[in-house]
């Protein structure tokens, strides 16, 4: 039976959640969704529409608490959603809505183990991200207009993109206090609000202390909310403003296909890998949620992730 749980509350909207035992937790996760990570509506109704989907199924097999499922139960409801045809990528969506429940369990001490970590997401073929060349991003790289005003905060951003493999959205939230310049570090908050630390190198360091220096003082009319990246009018810079910055610079390096700030995330992986640095170590300058939480990546420390950079980036 399939019934709305009460989530009509600030965002005025009704999600609908199969009926279920409270020991699942149904109504604290979306509470934890709406209020603690404020996701947007949409967001929202998409977890409640793949978690009653999953639910649906675990109770056919008799599950009667979360922490009963085990990786077993996971992989053949993965199976079952493949056997309905449903695309690599909707199926990946779902497994997220799920790993992102069993997370929350764990945080509320509701399961002792999380079965999604060995949870393997269904491959999509050709959906790998389109990766720029060493002389691509080069030319990315030096294409921004060095008599424009706004020269050096473009310059600065394409160049810390490249060099630590942010997320547009944590470029964007990137705080002043985040930055320790001397030690050519940045602290970037991912997905969760999952603090990470990230090196930068040489190139990307000197754009950044230029704009610092010479550009952010003076865009910066008291609105800057301690931001690092502020666009023309001293307000802190929003996402669709460095897609564009990134798709001019392409543009203006001769790079006729789209090209997107997840490419260059992408781009700087590759260019690491090829270069022979180990996954591990990448996986972690990138803030991949499905190792964050795993034991084995705690002894990376800062001399070992500047080490690596340094040594695999070519950028250096």
């Amino acid at each position: 039976m399939v019934v709305p749980i009460a989530c009509s509350g600030l965002l005025g909207v009704e999600i609908v959640i199969s009926d279920a035992p409270a020991s699942f937790l149904f109504e604290q996760f979306h509470d934890y969704l709406t209020f603690e990570r404020g996701l947007s509506e949409q967001t929202v109704v998409s977890y409640g529409r793949d978690l009653n989907g999953w639910f649906s199924f675990v109770e056919e097999a008799g599950v009667t608490s979360p922490a009963e499922v085990d990786i077993g139960i996971l992989r053949k409801w993965t199976y079952s959603l493949k056997g309905k045809g449903m695309a690599p990528r909707s199926i990946r969506r779902a497994q997220s809505a799920v790993r992102t429940y069993f997370r929350f369990l764990s945080m509320e001490a509701a399961v002792e183990v999380d079965p999604t970590d060995r949870l393997e997401p269904p491959r999509i073929d050709g959906s790998l991200p389109d990766v720029l060349s060493k002389l691509e991003i080069g030319k990315v790289l030096e294409s921004p207009d060095s008599t424009h005003r706004l020269y050096w905060r473009d310059r600065a951003i394409l160049e810390f993109l490249y060099a630590t493999g942010v997320r547009v959205s944590e470029l964007v939230s990137l705080r002043i206090t985040s930055l320790e310049l001397e030690e050519g570090f940045a602290k970037v908050f991912g997905k969760g609000s999952k603090e990470r630390l990230v090196p930068v190198g040489g190139p990307a360091l000197r754009s950044l202390k230029r704009y610092l220096r010479d550009l952010r003082p003076n865009l910066d009319q008291g609105n800057g909310a301690g931001l690092v990246f502020l666009n023309a009018r001293g307000n802190p810079i929003r996402r669709k403003s460095v897609w564009a910055i990134v798709r001019e610079a392409a543009i203006r390096a001769g790079i006729a296909r789209a090209i997107s700030p997840h490419i260059i995330r992408h781009t700087f992986a590759t260019h690491l890998v090829e270069g022979g640095a180990d996954l591990v170590t990448v996986q972690e300058l990138l803030g991949h949620a499905d190792i964050s939480t795993t034991q084995i990546y705690t002894h990376l420390d800062r001399a070992y992730l500047r080490e690596v950079h340094q040594k695999y980036h070519p950028r250096q």
